[in-house]
């Protein structure tokens, strides 16, 4: 099975890679070696003691690759393979396809009361911090810190920097406190929610509309019960949805208000579309698809199992973009952006006001206030 993957994404990433005109074999070359760090992560992701723990393979794919950027430094054979933005682009857009209309449906207008009420109201007010409150020079880095915060995490951050044009040092911070975080929410947000007595209904979509990890908000939701665990999930699902809207009108944003205010030239309307992340519209298309073609033509536990590879694939993926980011990136740089821990400070209030306001919602929505039970 694993020289079946490393052949299978080797050839896909290779094919990719020519098409933007670099060279296959030197793109295979250095593709072996990033594999096995991958296989490293996981294999790390996967003991007992850290799987309990829950420390996943994102974590140490980029924690490996910045070992090894920041120690003996990243061979120059190596950097051919290191395309973290076509693995994860490539990622989200299978993730799409775990999108699926009708298990979103199920939870109808609680669901989307969660998922889509909080997020705006979350990036505005963390934008609307970092930028004023604690002065962040780079509106870039803010507003990644606020989607990867507001929306799902990593997912979100990719198509935030695309659509931001933000420097891959403030993507990697974002990433890295992203990571750190949603490994202590996801470990003590159920342990809490146990411990109070809250129902768990209510605490799986303030898990699903805070935790920035899908895999994550699965995990924790489950440790709540079946039920807890699907409400968590569809909430999460639905969540992610906004990742194409919020990428597109950061877009917007960034051409018309915040280059414009540069001193260059007016953008032209056109920089809009050259902006916006061309892979978001795979994303939705990936959802589409299974949605309203291949559910109803299979079945829906054909899906499932095609789903469960996709989901295999895009894990592997990530991991591949996640070991290239530590590549590629330099600690000396990362503590530069940090700015007397600004970036953190930003984050943490950010995320307080998000479990808080989530919390509001969850229990009206989903506590049977303004909407009948859905469980």
């Amino acid at each position: 099975v694993g020289t079946l993957l490393l052949s299978l994404v080797g050839v896909i990433t290779a094919l990719a890679a020519r098409v933007m005109g670099e060279s296959l074999i030197l793109h295979q070359t250095g593709f072996f070696a990033l594999f096995l760090l991958a296989v490293l992560s996981y294999f790390l992701a996967n003991q007992t003691g850290i799987r309990a723990a829950g420390v996943g393979y994102a974590f140490w794919a980029l924690l490996l690759g910045l070992v090894v950027s920041n120690t003996v430094g990243t061979p120059g054979w190596l950097k051919p393979a290191l395309r973290s933005e076509l693995y994860i682009k490539t990622g989200l857009v299978l993730l799409g396809a775990e999108i699926l209309f009708n298990r979103i449906l199920n939870l109808g207008p609680p669901g989307l009361f969660v998922a889509w009420l909080v997020t705006p109201i979350v990036i505005f007010f963390m934008y609307r911090f970092g930028t004023r409150v604690l002065k962040i020079a780079s509106p870039s880095l803010v507003i990644v810190i606020a989607a990867a915060t507001s929306v799902c995490g990593v997912s979100a951050a990719i198509a935030v920097a695309a659509a931001a044009r933000a420097k891959k040092d403030e993507l990697t911070l974002a990433v890295g406190m992203t990571l750190i975080f949603t490994v202590a929410m996801m470990i003590l947000m159920p342990m809490g929610i146990r411990a109070i007595g809250m129902d768990p209904i209510v605490g799986a979509a303030w898990i699903g509309g805070t935790i920035d990890a899908t895999g994550a908000v699965v995990a924790a939701g489950a440790m709540l019960g079946e039920d807890a665990g699907q409400v968590a999930a569809v909430v999460k699902m639905i969540q992610n949805i906004l990742i194409g809207v919020v990428a597109f009108l950061v877009a917007v944003y960034w051409v018309t208000t915040i280059e414009a205010k540069s001193g260059t030239a007016r953008p032209a309307v056109t920089e809009i579309w050259t902006r916006f992340p061309k892979f978001i519209l795979g994303f939705i298309g990936a959802s589409l698809l299974f949605s309203f073609v291949l559910t109803p033509a299979m079945g829906d536990d054909a899906v499932t199992g095609i789903i469960d590879l996709t989901s295999d694939f895009r894990g592997w993926l990530f991991c591949l973009a996640f070991v290239s980011i530590g590549l590629e990136s330099n600690i000396r740089d990362l503590l530069s952006q940090v700015g007397g821990g600004r970036p953190i400070q930003l984050y943490i209030v950010g995320q307080t006001f998000n479990l808080v306001l989530t919390f509001i919602v969850a229990y009206l929505a989903f506590g049977g206030i303004l909407f009948e039970r859905v469980l």
